[in-house]
């Protein structure tokens, strides 16, 4: 068992990896990123947020103050814990990645990541995964992880897979995009994976 001191949703760390760190949102900073993160349809048909292509919106003043008064205030959130994701290479931020929908009762909690194109395919995103998963089961004291993918999604499911996430379920045409139902693959890592493995279940085989 592990024995690095417990924390909680409230404590916002600075978690350091060999190609990214996850730390609090620098709003300035961030913007740019946080701002084609959201713009981007990609994005939108991959989280389930857009419903087809003809959904995304103009980004106009209204929209930039929504961005910034939500990721302002992630440092204040009690119960959460919402970091950007930073590539160590340029010191940039390339996304974000999140632990919600905590369930105290049952130490479980939600997770999601969403990466800008600048992030994607450098195996940015697999190793943010573990950091925080980790930050998880190891500081927050979770035993249940879960996410939902969607199924035209394979390349994140690939990445969830890398850090130790196993299929349980699948919610059958859960959303509809552009006319077509798409299923909504569930997945979950648990604290004794965590701890036999680390993220890296293939070389616990």
């Amino acid at each position: 068992m592990n024995d690095l001191p417990r924390t909680g949703f409230s404590v916002k760390p600075t978690l350091v990896g060999q190609k990214v760190l996850l730390r609090p949102f620098l709003l300035d900073e961030d913007a740019p990123a946080l701002r084609s993160i959201l713009q981007d349809p990609e994005v939108g048909r991959l989280t389930g947020s857009d419903h087809g292509p003809a959904d995304p919106e103009p980004w106009d003043e209204a929209a930039e103050e929504r961005m910034r008064a939500w990721y302002g205030s992630r440092h204040e959130q009690p119960d959460r814990l919402d970091l950007a994701v930073v590539d160590r290479v340029t010191g940039a931020c390339v996304g974000e990645t999140v632990l919600n929908q905590w369930d105290s009762g049952n130490h479980s909690c939600n997770f999601r990541i969403a990466l800008a194109e600048a992030g994607q395919d450098r195996g940015l995103g697999t190793e943010a995964v573990r950091l925080i998963v980790g930050y998880g089961f190891e500081r927050l004291g979770l035993h249940r992880i879960s996410l939902g993918v969607f199924a035209f999604n394979p390349r994140a499911r690939r990445a969830y897979e890398k850090a130790g996430f196993v299929v349980e379920g699948v919610r059958r045409d859960a959303l509809l995009y552009d006319g077509a139902w798409v299923d909504d693959i569930v997945m979950s890592i648990l604290a004794p994976e965590w701890e036999r493995h680390h993220g890296h279940p293939e070389a616990a085989e």
